[in-house]
């Protein structure tokens, strides 16, 4: 299980790489795609002969070459990229996030063993994860109370996620302009500018892109607290998100350009810079996200659909 994620995981990477290269472009070595995956040989192999398989790649006199560039039908989805304990994480938080379940109810870690075929000790795991950030308390006898996503709870976990996210560009711009995350932010970006030319069809599709944007950053603080506390937010809001669709096109459109203005910052090196996009960025989703719990879960067909942007 756990390789097979690492394997779908790194054949996602590569492709989304591929993506920005022009047709008939040499692919890199498997040691050097090895090390800007941070996978073994092993791994790099087995995506090379799927890459093959599926015709994005051919084995010609001068080596691996790109025949077509992939298409949404190429990748895995998501959910199977991601370990067995973060797909676990993940579908119970889109389980109580969309189920129908409120603020003071209680969860119990053996049920929700047996509903997610996997063991209580796992589950404790990641309600722990969720405790840590005020989502969830623990009770006696193997239950949990679910304390709801309020508006003071979305304020007091965005103030730790600029601070956590402020700390992190530091680290991104003292990485080499040839390093992995650089490379990965290049990709990034022209997959936002893509979504831009199509934003009318495929705005649902920012969320992937969001959190692969802010991923990236998290990670090269090489701080498993920070990296910890953005696997369990990042699934967190973009749930959260879903609660309000009536303005999702122009939101998404409108966090597009803020990214774009964040990734020419962060080229830009310039601590100062960083800093007043990167906070203007996040008191944007801010605002998303308290529309979002306005609006609630269980809000009745008469009331308010809360604040438009």
């Amino acid at each position: 299980m756990k390789g097979n994620a690492v394997f779908k995981r790194s054949y996602n990477q590569c492709l989304r790489q591929l993506a920005g290269q022009a047709i008939g472009a040499s692919l890199p070595s498997e040691s050097e795609l090895a090390q800007s995956l941070e996978v073994s040989r092993t791994t790099v192999r087995s995506v090379f002969a799927s890459l093959i398989d599926a015709g994005i790649v051919t084995v010609a006199a001068g080596g691996r070459r790109l025949v077509r560039h992939p298409g949404e039908a190429d990748y895995f989805p998501d959910l199977q990229t991601l370990s067995a304990g973060a797909a676990v994480a993940r579908r119970f938080m889109e389980w109580i996030l969309q189920g129908d379940f409120r603020a003071g109810q209680l969860l119990n870690a053996a049920e929700l063993a047996r509903q997610f075929g996997t063991s209580t000790t796992t589950i404790r795991e990641h309600l722990a994860q969720f405790q840590h950030v005020g989502l969830l308390e623990r009770r006696p006898n193997s239950s949990w109370l679910y304390k709801g996503v309020t508006p003071a709870f979305a304020t007091e976990i965005y103030d730790v996620r600029e601070m956590f996210e402020l700390r992190s560009t530091r680290s991104f711009i003292e990485l080499p302009d040839d390093s992995p995350p650089w490379r990965e932010l290049d990709v990034i970006e022209a997959e936002h500018r893509a979504l831009l030319a199509n934003i009318d069809e495929d705005y649902r599709t920012f969320p992937q892109l969001d959190e692969r944007l802010h991923r990236v950053i998290h990670e090269t603080s090489n701080n498993r607290f920070i990296i910890d506390f953005y696997d369990v937010i990042s699934t967190l809001f973009h749930y959260t998100y879903r609660w309000n669709r009536s303005d999702e096109k122009q939101r998404n459109t409108v966090a597009l350009l803020e990214h774009l203005d964040y990734i020419e910052a962060l080229r830009s090196r310039d601590p100062r810079a960083i800093d007043a996009r990167c906070r203007k960025h996040l008191r944007t989703a801010r605002a998303t996200l308290a529309r979002s719990i306005e609006f609630g879960p269980f809000r009745s067909p008469s009331s308010p659909a809360g604040v438009s942007a």
